[in-house]
């Protein structure tokens, strides 16, 4: 059984283009890409029920010794595994929250359609915030990609493929300070890293892809997270308590891609099943010897 808040795929079914999912030579739309995975899953027998979980207690090392709580039930498991994604980051400026929704957004392929024709800024250096400006080409008139390092950590090929765009500018070695406007964005305060100068610098849009934040909040204490929140498991996706696995997103790991949560997901629901087989006495590496 999947438990899921809101629909399957997270953040895969709002990216527009997916570049380096194997087998897509040309690339993958992200909305198809996970309506495949999730009929592919439910043809193998998944059940899918739309809940929120706010609550796992781990008991027992027994078929129903996990607890899972939800706003609707509480469903007891033999083992769970957590793949709850993560979130985009705020930049934690003025400004910021009072125009979301008014010219403040952290989904290019919901919001890019509203700015046709508009100036736009995009906020980071990596493979999302490439991506995102590159597909804000197709409504904006101009799109400038600020980011505050000296070089961007995107891959390169997408480096390469904005620094083609006519209508993407960079502006590196800068911040967004504060994000003006009366009723809608107007302007932002940028400041110079190196040498801490300030500027303005006028658009009608700012599209913020900074990174993520684990959505573990829920677990409270339920498996060991490091300190921004992110599930720490082993090489077998296990968790500090036994029985719960974790994978994608919400993992402590060095890469976040839909293809390694697909190798985090493989890993984990093979160790699950290990695990549910030896506690049914099932398991072929701990069946008695003859």
């Amino acid at each position: 059984m999947l438990l899921e808040r809101m629909g399957c795929g997270g953040q895969a079914v709002i990216t527009d283009w997916i570049e380096n999912y194997p087998g897509f030579s040309e690339g993958v739309g992200g909305f198809e890409l996970a309506s495949k995975m999730r009929a592919q899953a439910e043809r193998f027998g998944l059940e899918v029920k739309t809940e929120e979980v706010f609550m796992i207690e781990n008991g027992s090392n027994t078929l129903g010794g996990k607890t899972v709580i939800t706003t609707e039930k509480t469903y007891k498991a033999a083992a769970v595994i957590l793949a709850t994604g993560a979130n985009f980051k705020h930049l934690k400026v003025p400004g910021e929250l009072d125009f979301i929704g008014k010219g403040v957004s952290y989904c290019a392929t919901c919001d890019g359609p509203f700015f046709k024709g508009k100036n736009l800024t995009v906020v980071g250096g990596g493979d999302s915030a490439v991506q995102e400006a590159a597909f804000l080409t197709k409504f904006a008139s101009t799109v400038t990609l600020v980011h505050r390092r000296d070089r961007l950590r995107a891959a390169q090929v997408l480096q390469e493929r904005i620094k083609a765009n006519p209508k993407i500018s960079l502006k590196l070695n800068y911040t967004i300070e504060k994000i003006n406007g009366k009723d809608c964005v107007e302007a932002v305060t940028l400041k110079n890293t190196v040498s801490g100068a300030v500027e303005e610098h006028r658009t009608d849009g700012v599209f913020i892809f900074v990174g993520q934040d684990p959505n573990t909040a829920f677990l409270k204490g339920a498996v060991v997270t490091d300190e921004k929140g992110f599930i720490i498991t082993d090489e077998n996706m296990q968790t500090s308590s036994e029985g719960i696995f974790a994978g994608g997103d919400a993992r402590k790991k060095i890469l976040r891609q839909v293809v390694t949560a697909c190798g985090d997901g493989a890993l984990a629901s093979y160790a699950a099943q290990e695990y549910v087989e030896g506690i049914k006495g099932t398991s072929y590496d701990k069946k008695p010897q003859s």
